[in-house]
């Protein structure tokens, strides 16, 4: 539907310019003939013109009018329907599709309102309503061996700290996590007790145990703030906070109180304004002033000013929405925070100490039974320890989804700056708590597989919530950076979405995975197949490629000579080596592969809603796409017996420093990239043996008795290649760009790393293709086997090592690499230890 409209305005455009070339014209002559005239009439008396009958006059003086509003007035009225086609074509960049919604947020499952959804905190809760009131926890030592307070508050990596994360959560009622700092470690421990209208009550314990310093003293700092209406009361006794009554409309009347806890030295809080969420930290930062103890140490402890009104410019006192508790306390402690619903009519006794213990202990184990029921591994032989890693994996994941409000910056070929999509709810996981604690698209249905064999709700929930972010025209921006808090976390280069930029539609995975387990009813695929349809077909119009079938990546940057090979973030392999030189005459492999993949689900969801018309298309396309004779036509590489990209390319490039401006003494220098060849780039295969080249058999598009299946296990097994000892390579170690910079700054990313998403991909490829009849049957049964071994063996030692899971492991040494705690995709190891794919 884009391609005709954006058509018909190129044929608007130019009747335009049709019409004013000929009114040019046409403008001229009448000029010419008008002058003509004049001259001619003048060589008459005054007398013989005015003979002229009084009819024949008004006619001639009509003429030039009707003639001068065809001229400029038909003209104009095209380029006023052109201009408000555009203006119709620009506003559907922030139009949603006109279908109903999958997530009614009106039926929203009230056991998963109140969570642990502020995943970037080390410990922070929140509801799911845009407004929210919200919770979160800080911390610092009283005893720091530099002097320096450093207040935990966000999940940092430059904390340092040795290791923190979800020992268990169940993403309901129940979650624990350990957090090891310097000193001494945090246990967070969170239990909700549904009941009433609003999410029921929950409680929070803190529990703090010494590792290090005898003297260590650990300042312990509980807020609550809201973004919309709340009313809240605070109760203050002895310099403490020691209670909230309050209001909200999600919530209605509640109470959140503070027992007084053991082993305090010293108690202080602070109520005042805070003009964003995440400045919470900032403003308790500059409301702390020192205090003497008061036993006669004469130590001076860092405290909390109390009240603290703020102003605006004008003098006005803004209103309060800060509220801090501090106790600074000896260890080991116990410390409880505790909310009660007023609309829940059947509560016993607080959810405090001993029923606390107890109800979380049952829950605990009720955890320990699911897990075992859902993937099987003390019956597959993973002893204790190696159970708790896989715990962890999932966990983390879960205890990695959080909820966000607002809406993405957003930007199309018919505008200059970028522009609001509508404000809208995202309910997800996220990659990485410090590091990416946010919705990606990419790698949200790698997440999915892991979640929906834990709880499909949750993961129809998730999913629901991503197609929901589709617009008219059929585009979900790739990464979803909603509010301003998630905004504090992102380069600012990468705010921006651009609606011809795709990502892989990987929500397809665990939709097919979910369809052929018989867990998804009609009623939800119904609601999904519209959006689906929508997303494909945007695929299929947006990301063709110049011949049939056959497709490539937008986005990619063909002028810059900064980069050895420009990058593909949509494919999201980043810096995998791609043509080295952009155009319009790429053909990529693995969007095809996504395509045919996507094409065969959309016939089982459209058969399934009984869609037959459009179960036959999507049946027929997908046998298309999928057709292996096409397939090889369009990306066998004769010459590197591989899949590969087709395009502009040449593999004689190489960094050098260039001086900027050559005729100034001292003058700077800059990296750029040359072609070191005469030849330069040309069409041909780029023949990099890597990720890319497997999607063939990532996804099963070959079939099990193809030749080219012999020659792909061949690579994948073979050292010098792809096979490594503790999982499969990114990128071939014979190829030019193998662990090469693609800039001065940027280190290698998809150059040899191994990635866990692709060899979850992998191994259950070989687990296909070992369980059905064919001549390489056999073939991949093996390399299944020691692959599955060596990344479960290799991951649980990086994790006993490092205290982490991590985003990519090292080829050479199999250590972890970037971003950690990194409980994404790289939590796909679980499925790979429960053999469930």
């Amino acid at each position: 539907m884009v391609t005709r409209w954006l058509t018909l305005c190129k044929v608007v455009r130019r009747v335009l310019q049709v019409f004013f070339s000929f009114n040019l014209a046409l403008f001229s002559k009448m000029a010419r003939q008008r002058k003509g005239k004049h001259s001619f009439d003048s060589s008459r008396d005054h007398v013989d013109r005015t003979k002229f009958p009084r009819r024949r006059v008004k006619e001639s003086s009509f003429k030039p009018i009707l003639v001068l509003a065809a001229v400029f007035g038909l003209p104009l009225f095209l380029f006023g329907a052109y201009k408000l086609w555009n203006y119709k074509l620009s506003t559907r960049l922030f139009m949603p599709l006109d279908a109903p919604l999958v997530i009614n947020k009106s039926e929203m499952e009230m056991s998963r309102f109140w969570g642990t959804y502020r995943s970037n905190l080390y410990f922070g809760l929140r509801t799911r309503s845009p407004k929210s009131l919200m919770t979160g926890l800080m911390w610092f030592p009283q005893l720091s061996p530099d002097g320096q307070v450093t207040i935990r508050h966000t999940c940092e990596q430059s904390d340092g700290l040795p290791k923190y994360g979800w020992l268990k959560h169940d993403g309901t009622n129940f979650a624990s996590q350990q957090i090891v700092d310097k000193d001494f470690e945090l246990n967070t421990d969170f239990v909700k007790r549904l009941g009433g209208d609003h999410g029921g009550d929950w409680t929070a314990r803190i529990s703090g145990k010494r590792t290090g310093n005898p003297r260590q003293m650990v300042s312990l700092l509980f807020y609550v703030t809201y973004e919309g209406e709340a009313q809240l009361q605070p109760v203050v006794h002895k310099n403490t906070l020691t209670a909230l009554r309050g209001y909200t409309p999600e919530l209605g009347s509640f109470k959140l109180y503070f027992p007084r806890p053991s082993k305090v030295l010293l108690s202080s809080f602070l109520i005042t304004h805070t003009p964003h969420v995440h400045s919470v930290k900032e403003i308790v930062m500059q409301n702390m002033r020192g205090e003497k103890m008061k036993d006669g140490k004469n130590m001076q402890l860092l405290a909390l000013a109390g009240h603290v009104a703020k102003r605006d410019q004008n003098g006005r006192e803004l209103p309060v929405n800060l509220f801090v508790q501090q106790w600074i306390l000896e260890l080991p402690f116990d410390v409880e925070f505790v909310f009660e619903s007023e609309s829940s009519s059947t509560r016993e006794k607080s959810l405090i100490g001993a029923a606390f213990t107890n109800l979380r202990d049952k829950y605990s184990a009720e955890f320990d039974k699911k897990f075992e029921e859902k993937f099987s591994l003390k019956a597959k032989g993973f002893n204790d320890d190696e159970v708790k890693f896989a715990q962890a994996g999932l966990s983390n994941m879960i205890g990695g989804i959080g909820y966000f409000y607002g809406s993405s910056k957003v930007i199309s070929r018919f505008f200059k700056e970028p522009k609001d999509y509508w404000e809208s709810a995202l309910y997800t996981a996220v990659p990485s708590r410090p590091f990416f604690p946010r919705g990606f698209l990419w790698d949200e249905g790698f997440h999915q597989l892991l979640i929906s064999q834990w709880d499909s709700d949750i993961s129809k929930d998730i999913i629901g919530h991503w197609l929901d972010l589709i617009n008219i025209e059929g585009w979900i921006p790739r990464e979803q950076i909603l509010g301003d808090e998630a905004r504090t976390k992102v380069p600012s280069d990468f705010v921006v979405q651009h609606n011809e930029n795709a990502n892989p539609p990987t929500l397809i995975l665990p939709i097919k995975s979910m369809v052929d387990k018989g867990v998804l009813d009609e009623e939800y695929l119904r609601k999904i197949f519209p959006r689906l349809k929508a997303w494909f077909n945007w695929f299929n119009t947006t990301q063709l490629g110049n011949q049939p079938s056959t497709y490539r990546w937008h986005g990619r940057d063909a002028k810059t000579d900064r980069e050895l090979n420009p990058k593909t973030l949509t494919s999201g392999l980043d810096d995998y080596p791609r043509a080295s030189h952009p155009s319009d005459d790429e053909r990529h492999v693995d969007l095809r592969c996504w395509m045919a993949f996507a094409a065969g689900l959309m016939a089982d969801i459209a058969e399934a809603v009984g869609e037959k018309s459009d179960a036959g298309l999507y049946k027929s396309t997908s046998q298309y796409l999928s057709d292996n004779r096409l397939l090889d036509e369009y990306h066998w590489s004769s010459k590197a017996e591989t899949y590969s990209d087709f395009g502009n390319h040449t593999k004689f490039v190489k960094l050098v420093q260039r001086v900027m401006y050559p005729n100034q003494p001292g003058s700077p220098k800059k990296t750029v990239r040359v072609v070191t060849s005469k030849q330069g780039p040309s069409l041909r295969y780029v023949n990099a043996v890597g990720y890319v080249s497997l999607f063939p058999f990532l996804l099963q598009i070959l079939d099990p008795t193809s030749p080219k299946l012999e020659k792909v296990l061949t690579q994948l097994r073979d050292p010098e290649k792809l096979w490594g000892k503790y999982g499969i390579r990114s990128l071939s170690k014979s190829d030019p760009v193998y662990k090469k910079h693609n800039t001065e700054h940027d280190a290698p990313y998809w150059r040899g790393a191994i990635w866990i998403n692709i060899n979850f991909l992998a191994v259950r490829a070989l687990n296909h293709y070992a369980s059905i009849p064919g001549p390489y049957q056999g073939t991949a049964k093996a390399i299944y086997t020691d692959l599955r071994q060596n990344l479960i063996k290799n991951m649980f030692r990086e994790y006993e090592r490092s205290g982490f899971i991590w985003e990519q492991y090292d080829d050479g040494t199999g250590h972890g690499k970037g971003s950690h705690p990194f409980t994404g995709w790289s939590s796909l190891v679980v499925l790979m230890m429960s053999e469930h794919f």
